[in-house]
């Protein structure tokens, strides 16, 4: 026979709403500085086609957030919750972003060439390292927050148990 848990009822965690929108945010920050610290170290811009402007890579940002918040939360609603699902995670949340800007690139310039140019130089610039790092350690946290069981310390003395 087993002796009852001392601290009581374990807790269910983070709710898997929360763990995504606080997952979410956390991907688009690092995202954000990771590509700022890119820029700055290469000393120029990730997308730098005369003409296009902001739109391609605000696209492809807009598009890997939602991707990864969508697969972040599809992988929260699985049992048993493991971090083996990160790196479909990051995987899915780069490739989107990529194809997002090619398709914003193929539209604004008019040459899939140019677009074709452009992944290829997210690729090779680190800008997409970036967003697949951001996007692992963010998708790591949000799953860490769900399998936590933390909750407040209590001491024996502060609780109103059936004692």
């Amino acid at each position: 026979m087993s002796s009852p848990n001392p601290r009581g009822p374990e807790s269910a965690g983070v709710s898997a709403a929360l763990a995504v929108v606080l997952a979410t945010v956390s991907f688009f920050a690092l995202a954000v500085f990771g590509l700022g610290a890119v820029s700055v170290a290469t000393d120029r811009d990730i997308i730098s086609v005369r003409g296009l402007g902001p739109v391609p890579g605000a696209v492809g940002m807009l598009v890997a957030v939602i991707v990864f918040a969508l697969v972040l939360a599809a992988s929260l609603r699985r049992t048993p919750l493991t971090f083996l699902s990160v790196p479909a995670i990051a995987l899915a949340t780069t490739l989107a972003h990529l194809v997002a800007v090619w398709a914003g690139v193929a539209v604004g310039s008019g040459d899939l060439i140019v677009a074709t140019a452009v992944v290829g130089d997210l690729i090779g610039g680190g800008a997409s390292i970036v967003i697949l790092a951001a996007a692992a350690i963010a998708a790591w946290g949000g799953i860490a927050l769900r399998r936590t069981r933390a909750e407040h310390p209590r001491w024996p003395w502060g609780r109103d148990d059936e004692e």
